[in-house]
């Protein structure tokens, strides 16, 4: 009744000719409210941008977050969560720090990362290289790790040739991609992404491949952190090709915003991020880049 009453008392400042604008604009507004409660409290709409977490979920994958449940049940160590990028500048005045986390993410503030979470408050997470290859201890037992990728990596150049990478010019860097690879399938018959001979760095004619487990050379797989309360461990379910907890230590839990629940599409395409730009750049060809057998289906 007092919503109807604010709408009235609003359209009389306008003539009766403006009052159908009016409507259809505060129409939009609220259903633009509505839009963003939903995604900042209820669920969040992701498209994985790295290959962090493969082969879990791959580059171009669209997700759903479940951002409700957060709020009221406890994080447990296997999830993958979406959670705001932890080492970002993040404001000590409490809106603007609010504005950072749930509404400039959007454009210019934190990135979002999606990880597993490996530990939990008051755990005590130890990272070690036996017989040359890296494992993981909680509280003083190894765990055992079903998730990580255990399929090898392959370097690519996403356009053009590897052969026309110029290892001196900087910009030529943000044109690699690492990817997992299957080497009992050719370049072009590739689970995950396809690519071809000309797009991967080979030696001696041999493609150059980084083995699951290998200890990486900054350092980071030896560690040893006792959580704090609402501290939380993360990794990459990719190891080799993750940035997280062991370059930037423990996760506050405020910056937690959800649990990876659902992929809704699987889309291989690495000259673009945005699918839709994929699909006007070539119609036609757009439909052999989904990758049908990962699409719809629960994230675990």
């Amino acid at each position: 009744m007092k919503l109807n009453f604010i709408h009235h008392r609003l359209l009389s400042f306008f003539p009766k000719s403006c009052h159908r604008a009016v409507d259809e604009t505060i129409s939009i507004i609220n259903a633009l409210v509505i839009i963003f409660l939903i995604r900042t409290f209820i669920f969040g709409l992701y498209q994985v941008p790295s290959g962090s977490m493969e082969k879990t979920l791959l580059v171009g994958e669209s997700l759903v977050s479940d951002k409700l449940s957060v709020w009221f049940t406890p994080i447990k160590r296997g999830e993958v969560i979406a959670f705001n990028q932890p080492n970002y500048e993040y404001s000590e005045n409490a809106f603007v720090n609010l504005m950072q986390r749930y509404v400039l993410g959007i454009f210019w503030g934190p990135q979002n990362w999606t990880k597993r979470v490996i530990a939990i408050p008051g755990d005590r997470i130890q990272g070690r290289i036996e017989d040359s290859k890296t494992v993981v201890y909680i509280n003083g037992e190894k765990i055992d790790e079903p998730y990580v990728n255990t399929y090898p990596l392959a370097r690519q150049v996403k356009t053009g040739t590897a052969a026309e990478f110029n290892p001196y010019n900087r910009a030529d860097y943000a044109n690699l991609q690492f990817i997992s690879y299957d080497v009992t399938k050719s370049p072009q018959d590739q689970p995950f992404y396809k690519t071809s001979f000309d797009k991967l760095f080979m030696h001696n004619g041999e493609i150059i491949l980084i083995q699951p487990g290998t200890p990486q050379d900054r350092g980071i797989d030896v560690y040893d952190v006792t959580l704090k309360d609402n501290e939380y461990w993360c990794m990459g379910d990719n190891r080799l090709g993750s940035s997280d907890c062991r370059e930037v230590g423990p996760i506050d839990g405020k910056l937690i915003h959800g649990r990876v629940i659902f992929r809704l599409i699987s889309w291989d395409d690495p000259e673009t991020s945005w699918m839709i730009v994929s699909f006007l750049k070539n119609p036609i060809t757009f439909w052999s880049k989904i990758r049908w057998n990962r699409c719809f289906q629960w994230v675990s």
